[in-house]
């Protein structure tokens, strides 16, 4: 703590001990300047060493895209059910649809059915994000995977 004094007076001293001056306080805070005596390439070192660090820890979610048919067969609806449990432990969220093409489109009912099952058929603890909802000819669903306590 030197107390206030001068720039020149500051950065004389800053010189004398081989570090730089850096100004602490922010830009709308009143005139006498708050500074730090410091070596500021160390500073900024252990700053990207710990912003590293911390990107190296974050996860980022992706959203995995299953696509479902109006005429699946058993086994293959049991295999996407699979597929999505993996992909909900893995933390990724995963939008299952059906598009519906031509006389498909007249009976959205077997569609609805068809995905029901499949939601029944996936093993993994799951949450909906957005519910079953036909929009247009598009039948989908959101899953996230479940928070865990």
């Amino acid at each position: 703590m030197l107390g206030v004094v001068s720039i020149q007076e500051a950065m004389k001293i800053a010189q004398e001990a081989g570090l730089d001056l850096a100004k602490v306080s922010s830009d709308n805070a009143p005139p006498p300047a708050t500074c730090k005596l410091m070596d500021y390439g160390k500073y900024r070192y252990e700053q990207q060493k710990r912003e590293k660090d911390a990107k190296k820890n974050q996860r980022v979610i992706q959203t995995k895209e299953i696509r479902l048919s109006a005429v699946i067969d058993v086994g293959d609806a049991k295999r996407l059910a699979n597929q999505t449990a993996k992909f909900l432990e893995g933390g990724d969220k995963v939008r299952a649809s059906i598009l519906l093409r031509r006389r498909e489109q007249a009976h959205p009912e077997i569609a609805m059915k068809i995905m029901e099952e499949y939601l029944e058929a996936i093993s993994a603890s799951y949450t909906i994000e957005k519910p079953l909802k036909q929009e247009g000819r598009m039948i989908a669903v959101t899953l996230a995977p479940a928070s865990k306590k």
